[in-house]
């Protein structure tokens, strides 16, 4: 299976084909709308996804960029030789580069024996990842600075550890997987994802990174793991209490390192929970609404409107067309 997929991955893309014969530059715009050279994750992948894997188009120089997503670079064959920030990183086969939205990489041309897959993540999934992430470790620093922190301070995680056994077989499972798009995938994908994070949290030893910055890290992780488990009827003062911190000094905490208040953060997961529900069953509104902790109608309308740009009703309303 996996010489099949390898030889697969060897085949020259149409994409490639063009930078073949006609040029050795990248089209901009397959990648960005915008001026600056931020790859944008609306060109791969459907609102309705969060992971997806593209193969990196070969023989051609990435100039300099970023991207509106995680990106984790990994090396299926050969090898990606690339600038991280000022870094010069020479990634092997087997290895993981966990890359921020915050920081720029150029890549030099691969050729054609070098197979990189890259993972294209929003961010919004790495939500419950924060659920059991009880210890302090360079991958939650990594997620907590990388999604939350307002200074925008460029990141990444280089992992060698293409030795380890476990982590090769859950990332050619979750490659199978994408690219099968058979029943149950996307839900099986992000369940074989939550594992790697699980695995490479245990094999940090095997990880080169950018220097932490500061963030009160205990706090904010037991804070968005309260507010996940407890969206229904969380309040600051009640999580405070379990902290055995103020009120005023916690929320101080959260807010410098998320940039969000803690209402603002638990308003996000109540939003969030009620589209799953939404998209996921076929309850009433009106129970909905209630399930995730709001009893005024009319305000969960006004706030799920400002977030969606449309009532829960045209929501689904709008699934069901589909």
């Amino acid at each position: 299976m996996q010489h099949e997929l390898l030889n697969e991955l060897l085949k020259i893309t149409e994409e490639e084909e063009i930078i073949l014969q006609n040029r050795r530059e990248i089209k901009k715009e397959l990648y960005t709308n915008q001026s600056n050279f931020i790859i944008e994750s609306e060109k791969f992948l459907s609102k309705d996804k969060m992971i997806m894997v593209r193969q990196h188009t070969r023989f051609v120089d990435f100039p300099k960029h970023k991207h509106n997503y995680i990106e984790i670079n990994y090396v299926y064959n050969g090898e990606l030789n690339q600038k991280v920030g000022n870094q010069k990183i020479s990634l092997k086969q087997g290895e993981l580069l966990f890359l921020n939205q915050h920081i720029e990489h150029e890549i030099a041309a691969c050729a054609t024996e070098d197979i990189v897959i890259n993972f294209i993540i929003q961010p919004q999934f790495f939500d419950f990842i924060f659920s059991f992430l009880t210890t302090e470790n360079r991958i939650s620093n990594f997620l907590i600075n990388s999604l939350y922190n307002s200074t925008q301070n460029g990141q990444f995680l280089y992992f060698k550890v293409s030795e380890v056994e476990s982590i090769q077989d859950l990332i050619k499972k979750i490659i199978m997987e994408i690219r099968s798009s058979a029943f149950m995938s996307e839900s099986t994908v992000k369940l074989y994802m939550g594992l790697l994070i699980v695995e490479l949290i245990k094999h940090a030893d095997k990880a080169e990174h950018t220097e932490d910055y500061p963030v009160q890290h205990y706090l904010i992780v037991e804070s968005l793991k309260y507010i996940d488990e407890n969206f229904q009827k969380a309040s600051l003062y009640e999580l405070s209490s379990q902290l055995n911190q103020p009120h005023y000094a916690l929320s101080k905490e959260i807010k410098k390192a998320t940039n969000y208040t803690f209402k603002e953060l638990l308003q996000e997961k109540r939003l969030s929970k009620s589209r799953e529900l939404l998209e996921s069953t076929d309850m009433p509104i009106a129970t909905i609404i209630d399930q995730v902790g709001y009893d005024n109608v009319s305000y969960f309308y006004r706030i799920f409107k400002n977030k969606y740009n449309q009532t829960p009703k045209q929501f689904r309303e709008h699934l069901a067309k589909e």
